[in-house]
C-alpha cells in the first residue's frame, strides 16, 4: 500500500453551494478553506467530499461515450423513492433508473447514483 484516500474532489463553479447540496444528501460539516475550495467532512469521517473552483466548468455527459474521462459517487440509500423525491427539493435532476439503482445529475451536472 502507498497511501490511504484523503478526500474525493469535485470541480465546480460555486464550491460552497455544491458543498451544501451534498450536505443535504450525505450530512456531515461544511469546513471552508478558500473561496476556491470547501470541504464537507463526512459523518463516519475519513474520507472527505471537496469542492474546487473551476471557472471554465463543463460538466460531463451522461453517459458518455465521446471519450470524456468521469467517475461518479455512489450514495446507499434505504428508500429509492423517498430518496428521490429529497434529491429533487435539494436541486438533483433524475435521469434514469435500473435494476437496482437510479442515475442522477447535481446541480452542475456531476452524475451520481443511488444504490439500494
Amino acid at each position: 500500500m502507498i497511501g490511504e484516500l484523503h478526500s474525493v474532489v469535485l470541480d465546480c463553479p460555486d464550491p460552497a453551494a455544491l458543498a451544501e447540496f451534498y450536505r443535504g444528501v450525505l450530512g456531515g460539516r461544511i469546513e471552508q478553506d478558500e473561496d476556491d475550495w470547501v470541504d464537507l467532512v463526512l459523518p463516519a469521517g475519513g474520507v472527505k467530499l471537496s469542492f474546487q473552483l473551476c471557472p471554465g466548468y463543463v460538466a460531463p455527459n451522461w453517459p458518455g461515450d465521446d471519450g470524456d474521462q468521469q467517475f461518479h459517487l455512489d450514495v446507499r440509500v434505504e428508500d429509492f423513492d423517498a430518496a428521490e423525491a429529497r434529491l429533487g427539493e435539494l436541486g438533483a435532476r433524475f435521469l434514469e433508473a435500473h435494476d437496482g439503482f437510479r442515475v442522477y445529475l447535481d446541480p452542475v451536472g456531476h452524475p451520481f447514483c443511488t444504490v439500494g
